[in-house]
C-alpha cells in the first residue's frame, strides 16, 4: 500500500470512523452471498478491517462457532477496534500478507485493493490465506465520473484510492491474479447509500436505467460497487 497514508494517521485523520457506517449494508451482502451458496465458515478473515464493524456485525448474525479476525496496518483503526474483541473475534495491527501459515475459510477483502500500488502483486499474494475470498470493488470508472472528474480526484485525496474499475477490468484483474470466480453481482452503494443532495437526486436517474439495464446504469451513471466470490 502507499503505507505512510493509513500508518502515520493521514487516512484516519480524514476519515476518523474509517467508513463504520457503511457496515450494516456491506455486511447484508456479504450474508445474501453466503447464504447464496450455502457457506457455513468456521473463520472469517476481514483484511483491512477498518474499524471493526464488518466483523462485529457478522458475528451477530453467524454461527455461534465461527470465529473472526481483523487485520489492519492502520494503528489508529485497530484502535478503534480493540474494545469490540471476545473470545471468537481478534483484530491485528498486522500485515497478514506477511504472516506465514495463517489459512482462513472465508477472506474479505472489502473496498482494499483499490488503495494498494501494487494491487496485481496484493492479489496474487492473498490467494494463499483462504479457501474461499469475498470481493467488495467500487466500480468507480463510469462516464459521469469522467466527465466530471472531481469526484474521481476526491476519493483519490481523501480516501487514498489509487485505481479505478468497471464491472469487466475488476473481474480481469481477479482471473489474471489466478482466482476462479463463483459469482458476483452488483452492490447499489449510490441508491442504498446516498448521501447529501446531488447523490440523493442522483439516484432517481440511477434506479430508473438500473430497472432497464444494471450494466448500462453502472457504466454510465455510476454508484454501483461489485461483490464478487472467488477462490
Amino acid at each position: 500500500m502507499k503505507n505512510s497514508l493509513y500508518t502515520d494517521g493521514e487516512y484516519a485523520r480524514n476519515n476518523p470512523q474509517c467508513h463504520a457506517y457503511d457496515s450494516p449494508w456491506k455486511v447484508q451482502q456479504i450474508l445474501a452471498m453466503l447464504t447464496r451458496h450455502g457457506i457455513q465458515p468456521d473463520t472469517v478473515c476481514d483484511i483491512g478491517c477498518g474499524a471493526g464493524e464488518i466483523l462485529r456485525h457478522l458475528q451477530l448474525q453467524m454461527g455461534a462457532n465461527t470465529r473472526f479476525f481483523g487485520y489492519d496496518i492502520s494503528p489508529q483503526a485497530i484502535e478503534l477496534c480493540k474494545h469490540l474483541e471476545n473470545d471468537r473475534l481478534s483484530f491485528f495491527c498486522e500485515d497478514l500478507l506477511l504472516k506465514k501459515g495463517e489459512l482462513f475459510d472465508v477472506l474479505l477483502c472489502i473496498d482494499v485493493f483499490e488503495h494498494v500500488e501494487d494491487y496485481l502483486d496484493f492479489l496474487r499474494r492473498l490467494r494463499s490465506k483462504a479457501k474461499l475470498k469475498i470481493f467488495h470493488i467500487p466500480l468507480e470508472m463510469c462516464a459521469v465520473s469522467v466527465v466530471r472528474g472531481s469526484p474521481i480526484v476526491q476519493n483519490r485525496k481523501l480516501v487514498g484510492h489509487l485505481h479505478y474499475f468497471m464491472k469487466d477490468t475488476a473481474l480481469m484483474a481477479l482471473k489474471e491474479t489466478g482466482y476462479t470466480i463463483l459469482d458476483y453481482n452488483y452492490t447499489p452503494s449510490g441508491i442504498s447509500r446516498a448521501r447529501g443532495v446531488g447523490a440523493k437526486l442522483a439516484r432517481i436517474p440511477r434506479i430508473l436505467v438500473a430497472s432497464i439495464h444494471r450494466d448500462f446504469a453502472a457504466r454510465v451513471l455510476g454508484g454501483f460497487s461489485l461483490l464478487v466470490l472467488a477462490e
